[in-house]
């Protein structure tokens, strides 16, 4: 807007590609921290306050900007909400995906992308109406670009005072801090019936089970770090961090997360969302009003393509939706890179071929809505095991957040330099991470949070791991209550005999139609 570029000079005239780049870029990185420490302070105070937390930093952020007289404003105010905005992309499908029952629980995360698509979307057209404030030339006011900076005021403060007023803890957060028959309550509470209902009960001794075998673990591998203290949580929680790659299971996990986020920035997403009034008037749209007019298109057709991925995705499953959206997304790339290679010489005398463009870049938002955008997402939320969940998808979170800002950062050259070769570089990313998804991402629709380790093999869990595990779900009651009324009686047989054997290993009786683990 002329406002803001009249309010940045004499940055913006002297700034290059990379420098401006940076401007959009410095919220990516900012984010970037807060995914980080955010996996920490999750476990520390729970799911519900950091999101207060972060809202509040958020507002700090905001704040800054609003009070903006020059560039370094810019930069620090987005820094600061890209800490909040870091810790909310974590935060927010943790907490979905351990709030929810198994069968919904993909829709339920893919809900919060079709909630972020309609925030891109309400803010697209905020900025085409507030572009008119004062005029369109350098008459116009600051208002123009001031009240879409001051609007992200509200939907922060409704969502901390939701999540303090409404909103209840995370069951497997309570369960993680010894908080057992308030974990009960909560279950029982979200799933509308009483703490004596079968399924409630369990689904609270499953999280019980995951939760012990996590701290038994622990045990054996620090039984110097269990006082509680500072030092005990934080080398416990650094040798998890360690786990994650050093583990042959957990890098296994962690290889799914991070790369998922890698193709799903580098399919060019966020360079078309950012960067979409530029591309469009690389197009041959040289007038502000008619890019941002075509930018608001893309924010409405991504926001009605999300909604599918709501239904359907606990039905088709997350590999398919990946592998079919990113296809099309690839397609779009290859012939919006054609119509550039053809026409871009004289776009003032091939005006339809730069609508055709235009149509398929809002194409593409549709075939990223109902795919990569909500269920990348889904599927780092649901590979890591309960005492490493946390900590995983801030790894996984960082990773779209580290290469959101490379992405943000080198678009702006790479599409002055060539748009032809970056539509072309982002379709042949996008095939890539088809093939991957394909070969290395395992399929994890319908598995219950606690089930997910047997996707991942028998590398999740050695022998000893699995007996292990066994011993903790017969000792608080689960098999026993998953199997009825036999395997009550053949788990109480199972433990007299115990009783009788001296210095003899227990063996679990099977369960037909239960899985180990």
């Amino acid at each position: 807007m002329p406002a803001f570029i009249n309010r940045l000079e004499p940055y913006y005239s002297g700034a290059t590609g990379i420098e401006q780049g940076l401007l959009t870029a410095i919220l990516e990185l900012g984010a970037w921290v807060g995914v980080l420490f955010n996996g920490w302070l999750a476990d520390a105070v729970g799911r519900r306050i950091s999101v207060v937390i972060a809202a509040a930093i958020f507002t700090v952020g905001v704040i800054i900007q609003a009070c903006t007289q020059s560039a370094d404003h810019i930069f620090a105010g987005r820094f600061v909400i890209g800490i909040g905005v870091g810790a909310f992309s974590m935060l927010v499908p943790l907490y979905n995906a351990e709030l929810a029952p198994p069968e919904v629980r993909g829709s339920l995360v893919a809900l919060q992308q079709l909630a972020i698509t309609f925030g891109i979307m309400v803010s697209y057209w905020i900025g085409y109406g507030t572009n008119f404030i004062g005029g369109t030339g350098d008459s116009q006011s600051d208002a123009a670009w001031l009240v879409p900076i001051c609007i992200q005021l509200l939907p922060s403060t409704i969502l901390a005072s939701g999540m303090l007023l409404f909103m209840p803890q995370s069951p497997r957060h309570l369960m993680n801090r010894g908080r057992e028959e308030e974990c009960l309550e909560t279950l029982a509470r979200l799933r509308k019936t009483g703490p004596d209902d079968m399924r409630v009960k369990i689904e609270f001794l499953e999280i019980k089970a995951a939760r012990e075998f996590e701290v038994l673990r622990l045990r054996e591998k620090f039984p110097q770090y269990q006082d509680g203290s500072f030092k005990s949580n934080f080398m416990v929680g650094l040798y998890d961090y360690m786990s994650l790659v050093t583990n042959k299971a957990m890098r296994k996990r962690t290889m799914v997360a991070v790369f998922v986020m890698v193709f799903q920035q580098w399919n060019g997403v966020n360079a078309i969302l950012y960067y979409a009034p530029f591309i469009f008037q690389g197009f041959g749209f040289e007038d502000n009003t008619t890019s941002l007019l075509a930018t608001g298109v893309v924010g409405v057709v991504m926001f009605l393509a999300t909604i599918p991925a709501v239904l359907y995705v606990d039905k088709l499953g997350r590999k398919t939706i990946l592998i079919v959206g990113g296809l099309g997304m690839a397609t779009c790339h290859f012939i919006v890179a054609g119509i550039i290679g053809a026409y871009s010489d004289n776009w003032p005398a091939h005006r339809g071929a730069g609508w055709v463009a235009v149509v398929f870049v809002w194409f593409y938002a549709i075939n990223f809505g109902y795919s990569w955008g909500p269920v990348a997402w889904i599927v780092i939320s649901e590979v890591y095991p309960l005492g490493m969940r946390a900590k995983g998808i801030s790894i996984g979170g960082s990773s779209n957040w580290l290469n959101n800002f490379a992405v943000a950062v080198s678009t702006s050259p790479f599409i002055n330099a060539t748009q032809f070769g970056a539509f072309i570089f982002f379709g042949a990313i996008t095939v890539v991470g088809c093939l991957w998804v394909y070969f290395f991402v395992p399929e994890t629709k319908g598995r219950t949070l606690e089930e997910m380790d047997e996707l991942f093999g028998e590398v999740g869990f050695a022998q000893a791991d699995l007996a292990r595990k066994e011993k903790i779900e017969r000792d608080i009651g689960l098999i026993a209550l998953l199997g009825g009324p036999e395997a009550a009686a053949a788990d109480h047989t199972s433990d007299s005999d115990e009783g009788k054997k001296s210095g003899s290993e227990h063996v679990t009786p099977a369960i037909p139609g239960e899985k180990a683990g």
